[in-house]
C-alpha cells in the first residue's frame, strides 16, 4: 500500500479522519465499541515542524522507536501539548532518558531493564505507563519474552512501584497470510486473558498494544485497544524499517 504524505493540518486531519473511520469499522465488525480502541500516532523520522502541524490537527501523544530521536522532539516541542511513548527495544543504558521525559513505555521485556527503569523514574519522582513485551512470532529477529515467561515475568514486576503496567504490546509476523498475522495477536490476547485468571493484579487494565498501518483492522478485530499507526497518518517513510527493527521482516508502522 501507498501512504500519501501529509503537509499541512487539513492533511493531518483528513489522514487521522480516514484511519479513526477504519478503526470504527473493524471495531464495529466484531461488536466492539470503537471508543475502547486507542490510536497512538508513531512519528518516527517526522521532523519537528511537521509534527506540530500533527499536533495542531489533533495527536497529543506521539510514539518513537529510538530515545535520542524521540528525547531531542520532546526538547524541540516542549512547548507543544503532546505526550510521548517510547514504542521501540530499548537498552538499559537509555533507562535515565526515557524515565525523565517518556509517559508510556511499550516494549518492557526484562527483568534488568525494569530495575534500571524503577530506579530512574524513583530518583526523578515519577511513574511510567508500561506495557510487556512478547516475542508471539516465535523470530529470533523479534524482541519479546517467550509466551511462557511471561506469567513468571509479571509476579516479578509487582515489586517495581514505579512501573504501572497496562497489558502486554507484540509485533505480528510480517506476512501476506493474514492468519498468520492473526494468529500472532490471537495468542497476545491467549496470554491476557490467561494473565487475567491466573493474577488479575499483574496486568493492569489488560490491554493489547498490537497492530500498525498494513494490520491494524486484523489487530483489532483480535481484541487490540491500542494501535500504533505511523504511515497511514504522516505517509510513505523514507528510512527502510530495517533501521528501526533490525533483521525483522515487521510490518510498516
Amino acid at each position: 500500500m501507498t501512504y500519501t504524505q501529509a503537509n499541512s493540518v487539513e492533511d493531518f486531519r483528513r489522514h487521522l479522519g480516514d484511519v479513526q473511520a477504519r478503526i470504527d469499522e473493524a471495531a464495529k465488525r466484531v461488536g466492539r465499541d470503537p471508543a475502547n480502541v486507542r490510536l497512538l500516532p508513531v512519528s518516527k523520522t517526522i521532523p519537528a515542524d511537521r509534527l506540530r502541524l500533527a499536533i495542531e490537527a489533533g495527536c497529543h501523544i506521539l510514539g518513537e522507536n529510538k530515545v535520542q530521536e524521540a528525547s531531542r522532539k520532546h526538547a524541540e516541542l516542549i512547548d507543544e501539548d503532546v505526550a510521548w511513548a517510547i514504542i521501540g527495544h530499548l537498552q538499559t543504558n537509555k533507562a535515565r532518558d526515557v524515565a525523565s521525559f517518556a509517559s508510556e513505555f511499550h516494549a518492557l521485556d526484562s527483568l534488568h531493564l525494569a530495575e534500571k527503569l524503577d530506579r530512574r523514574l524513583d530518583a526523578a519522582g515519577r511513574s511510567l505507563d508500561v506495557y510487556v513485551q512478547v516475542n508471539t512470532s516465535g523470530e529470533d529477529s523479534k524482541y519479546g519474552m517467550p509466551p511462557e515467561e511471561l506469567e513468571g515475568f509479571l509476579k516479578r514486576l509487582a515489586s517495581f512501584e514505579t512501573l504501572k503496567v497496562r497489558g502486554l504490546m507484540t509485533l505480528a509476523v510480517f506476512s501476506s497470510d493474514r492468519e498468520k498475522v492473526r494468529d500472532c495477536f490471537r495468542l497476545l490476547r491467549t496470554l491476557r486473558d490467561q494473565a487475567r485468571q491466573s493474577g488479575p493484579e499483574l496486568i493492569g487494565p489488560g490491554e493489547l498494544s498490537m497492530g500498525m498501518s498494513g494490520d491494524f483492522e486484523d489487530a483489532i478485530e483480535e481484541g487490540s485497544t491500542v494501535v500504533r499507526v505511523g504511515q497511514a497518518i504522516f505517509g510513505e517513510r523514507a528510512t527502510s524499517d530495517q533501521y528501526y527493527w533490525p533483521s525483522s521482516g515487521n510490518a510498516p508502522q
